[in-house]
């Protein structure tokens, strides 16, 4: 069956423009329904105008792990991978796949990162596409002029917008408000908000297939048909309405001011009325 996030609220009619986007692609199996979506949302993407190129981390043998490599750092003395991460991108010492990457990143306008949900979070190669690219001085460790910090929808990457694309085997039933899995937005919080909004990207409701271990063939072509109708609106489409840091709804301790959803502790919280 196919789900799309509780905010979405129907479909948006809206004409293709150009956009330059980034595919992160995170499954090991070619065959799989990853792929065929994968396979089926680039050709809408060539249908709509865009361009874009693909990262398939797992066909690239990605290395998702940190090590004193990705700076040029000596093992032998002790490392601090914030600023030596910082010292190696300002100084152009990050190796030629990270650069790559980074290159990418620079290049689209839109990013799309596609996996199958495991263990309520993403697999371990996506995650480490995230820790070695999204160093400091590019994904965070930002500030103004003024000294000010740039993170939650300010910060270098500003301007760029991210949809996630997932699979997931639980049951509709099981993913909302009650159900033993909790709101497929809350799964997702971590990347939402703590990866794409903290770095200043601007996350779209994310497109997501239940039951993906079950689909029949009637259900595949409903997921290829979803998929195209978010891609159509991928430049068009509202993104989650996260609050700003630096606009006032948080006090100097980075606390949700005490009028804002009073008496609530969700996080959706983090949303704007």
């Amino acid at each position: 069956m196919l789900t799309i996030g509780p905010l979405v609220a129907g479909a948006v009619t809206a004409e293709p423009g150009d956009m330059n986007v980034l595919w992160i692609f995170a499954h090991p199996e070619g065959r799989s329904l990853n792929a065929a979506l994968r396979d089926e949302g680039l050709k809408a993407l060539d249908e709509f105008g865009h361009s874009y190129r693909v990262s398939d981390l797992y066909a690239m043998k990605w290395n998702p792990v940190v090590d004193y490599g990705d700076f040029e750092h000596d093992p032998a003395e002790r490392m601090l991978v914030a600023s030596a991460s910082q010292e190696a991108y300002e100084s152009g010492r990050l190796p030629a796949d990270i650069r790559a990457e980074q290159e990418k990143l620079d290049w689209a306008d839109a990013i799309v990162v596609q996996f199958p949900m495991w263990w309520y979070g993403l697999p371990a190669i996506l995650k480490g596409w995230f820790d070695r690219v999204f160093v400091k001085g590019l994904g965070y460790g930002i500030a103004d002029e003024d000294g000010t910090v740039l993170r939650y929808g300010d910060g270098k990457l500003t301007g760029k917008r991210a949809m996630v694309v997932t699979t997931i085997g639980a049951r509709p039933s099981s993913i909302g408000p009650r159900g033993v899995h909790g709101e497929l937005n809350d799964l997702l919080f971590p990347l939402h908000h703590g990866t794409f909004w903290y770095t200043g990207i601007a996350p779209l409701p994310p497109f997501a297939v239940l039951s993906a271990d079950r689909l029949d063939e009637a259900g595949f072509d409903a997921a290829v048909a979803g998929l195209r109708d978010r891609l159509r609106t991928l430049e068009s489409a509202e993104p989650i309405p996260f609050r700003h840091q630096n606009r006032g709804d948080y006090d100097e301790d980075l606390v949700l001011r005490a009028d804002l959803a009073p008496g609530r502790s969700d996080l959706a919280v983090h949303l704007r009325d």
